[in-house]
């Protein structure tokens, strides 16, 4: 990966964005993806917006989330114990013994997700896991009143891991969901404003927040832009490690290169283009089936106003939805490449129908 590109991805992991709190993580977008814009907007509750060739047709929207996992500060106890509700889908049993921030008015308050010693609950016979209840935050003061003076109700927590290169091309952070598709959205406009061709299409690539906490806001910017086709970019799911099954899960593996997902909210035409764009640029896809939903952006922008043509585009991700997840970069590096391809392929004022 480019140096730049690398230390971009690196900023965006590392800048915490929980949902409903994403204004640090969209700077950083805003601030790399202007250079190769005609435009950037972000609208009233943080959707970002950044556009190449303007008044080009069709519209084709580059969407991804910018929202992490988190938790979020709901009560405190008269010892100063912070107790958290989630924000997304937060893992109670991996949240233990890891260090947090507690993101406040007044800077970051350091503290750690408190977790009982195993030799004071070795004489319990039937040791339950863990629920977001049980978890506290303990961050070194003795009473309620210590802590009010540093934190509030209402306040987002995030965890510590940072983006790490692991080992050649496989990197670990623990919120490459989905910082990874804002960055591929992002590389995307850069390919098409450096290539030789100029595209018909606008090209509106998106950073869109609050997906972890019900898709929200990906309804609220298809609604406002109402493109003609939309790419949406996404983690899957990879298979490739031991006591998960494949038969249940499908066969996904890192560095085997993106997934295309077939069926319900994916339009047959555009996921056939796009498998034929990547065979022209030489870029292998896995493949996925999918059910009633794919829990992803997809699900809602699709059927916004009359229809939006849309298909999902994902980066399969080791121990999704904890502090190790574990990403290819190669594989994250042909994402942009193929939504740039897609881009160049589209006809002037081209739309994508189903043929009855």
């Amino acid at each position: 990966m480019r140096a730049p590109s690398l230390e971009f991805l690196r900023a965006l992991v590392n800048t915490p964005s929980p949902s409903g709190h994403e204004t640090r993580g969209q700077r950083v977008w805003l601030d790399y993806v202007k250079a190769h814009a005609d435009e950037t907007f972000s609208d009233a509750y943080g959707n970002c917006v950044a556009v190449f060739n303007k008044g080009g047709s069709p519209r084709l929207m580059l969407a991804a989330h910018a929202d992490e996992i988190a938790l979020t500060v709901n009560y405190i106890d008269k010892e100063g114990f912070l107790y958290v509700r989630k924000l997304g889908g937060v893992d109670p049993v991996v949240a233990r013994a890891q260090r947090v921030v507690i993101h406040t008015a007044n800077g970051p308050v350091k503290g750690v997700i408190g977790n009982v010693a195993p030799h004071l609950t070795k004489q319990e016979k039937d040791r339950k896991l863990p629920e977001i209840g049980d978890l506290f935050i303990d961050i070194g003061v003795d009473s309620r009143r210590a802590a009010e003076k540093l934190v509030r109700i209402g306040d987002p927590v995030t965890l510590t891991p940072e983006f790490e290169l692991l080992r050649g091309d496989i990197a670990v952070a623990r919120a490459f969901d989905n910082r990874i598709g804002t960055f591929a959205v992002a590389e995307a406009l850069r390919l098409l404003a450096g290539a030789r061709k100029r595209p018909a299409a606008e090209i509106c690539a998106v950073s869109n927040v609050q997906e972890e906490v019900g898709l929200l806001g990906a309804r609220q910017i298809a609604y406002t832009l109402k493109p003609d086709v939309a790419l949406v970019v996404d983690v899957t799911h990879a298979t490739d490690y031991p006591t998960v099954s494949r038969v249940l899960h499908g066969d996904v593996r890192l560095g085997k290169g993106p997934t295309l997902t077939h069926g319900g909210c994916n339009h047959p035409a555009v996921v056939a283009r796009l498998e034929a764009v990547a065979k022209k640029a030489g870029i292998k896809l896995q493949h996925e089936a999918m059910s009633a939903t794919s829990g992803t952006d997809t699900d809602v922008i699709f059927w916004t106003r009359g229809g939006i043509p849309s298909a999902l585009v994902s980066l399969p991700n080791r121990y999704m939805h904890s502090p190790v997840e574990l990403v290819s970069l190669r594989d994250l590096e042909q994402i942009p490449e193929l939504l740039a391809a897609f881009a160049l392929s589209l006809k002037a004022g081209e739309q994508f129908r189903v043929v009855i």
